[in-house]
């Protein structure tokens, strides 16, 4: 069973940093694509950043210049440096990881959400 668990969320004034970190466990052949979502109240949960096998990174544009995604391959983990937050950062954060375990696709993985709260 392949687990993804979230850690570093919490509250923290404007224009303060947090970092948020996703490690992967479990029956793990390969790890594709990795990335974080953000869900708030009311809205759509939408794509933040995210980080290609070979280290290519994207971000929405609400987003750059202000967080920074990255992996660590050798223990299965990808962070989430955020920076300079914004009241409009506050969300349910939820880490993603598209992973070929056992059987013969790729699937989605999904952790359990941590909560990002910007107070202004």
């Amino acid at each position: 069973q392949v687990r993804l668990v979230e850690s570093g969320g919490g509250l923290v004034q404007a224009g303060g940093s947090l970092r948020l970190s996703c490690a992967a466990s479990g029956v793990i052949f390969r790890i594709n694509d990795m990335g974080w979502y953000r869900q708030a109240p009311g809205e759509q949960r939408e794509l933040v950043a995210a980080i290609t096998s070979g280290g290519n990174t994207s971000y929405v544009d609400a987003v750059k210049g202000r967080f920074t995604i990255s992996r660590d391959y050798a223990k299965i983990t990808v962070y989430l440096q955020m920076n300079s937050l914004k009241p409009e950062d506050t969300a349910v954060y939820y880490c993603n990881a598209r992973i070929k375990s056992w059987g013969p696709v790729e699937v989605d993985y999904w952790g359990q959400g941590t909560q990002v709260t910007v107070s202004s």
